[in-house]
């Protein structure tokens, strides 16, 4: 067997042997993903920003207490956003508690400075890492409600244009 053949193998063994805090086989990180699309929102857009798209990834650590039940969580968040038109301005992006088809109020919501607002030219991307629940006071049972049935939770950003949310995308559990 040559040498890179060999070195894979290895490779490939210590990666599936990682059992770090952060990797997604701990019971206390899930991963989510949202394909966002115009036609998901509520009403589906059909102006401008209509050619848009995006993607969305979602990485959640839950704190637990001593009977394992859920008290919080932080949200570390990716959205790669393509065909908004030029200039366009980003005025929101978060997780409501809604299923499919329905308007809801905001549970986890980015904070955006004015370097993430300008989609200059329709495309962009941005992180945003260690968030927590709007309102603490609902920290735990937020978290718990994503972690139970994702799909009664959507993503979606919202711009100028339209100001209720311009691209929208159920969640998804990816592990």
């Amino acid at each position: 067997m040559n040498r890179v053949v060999m070195l894979a193998l290895v490779l490939m063994f210590a990666v599936s042997c990682d059992d770090s805090p952060t990797s997604p086989s701990d019971p206390n990180v899930a991963l989510f993903t949202a394909i966002l699309l115009p036609g998901n929102e509520v009403p589906a857009i059909t102006n401008a920003d209509a050619s848009a798209s995006g993607t969305m990834q979602l990485k959640m650590t839950v704190t637990r207490d001593a009977a394992n039940t859920i008290t919080g969580a932080t949200y570390d968040f990716t959205i790669h956003m393509t065909g908004f038109p030029q200039n366009t301005t980003i005025t929101g992006a978060h997780i409501h508690n809604g299923p499919a088809g329905t308007i809801a109020g905001v549970v986890v919501g980015l904070p955006l400075t004015s370097t993430d607002t300008a989609v200059s030219n329709g495309q962009g991307s941005l992180s945003k890492n260690g968030l927590s629940a709007n309102n603490p006071a609902s920290a735990a049972s937020v978290a718990q409600g994503i972690f139970n049935n994702p799909a009664a939770n959507y993503f979606n950003v919202h711009t100028s244009l339209n100001t209720g949310g311009a691209v929208r995308g159920q969640l998804v559990r990816s592990n």
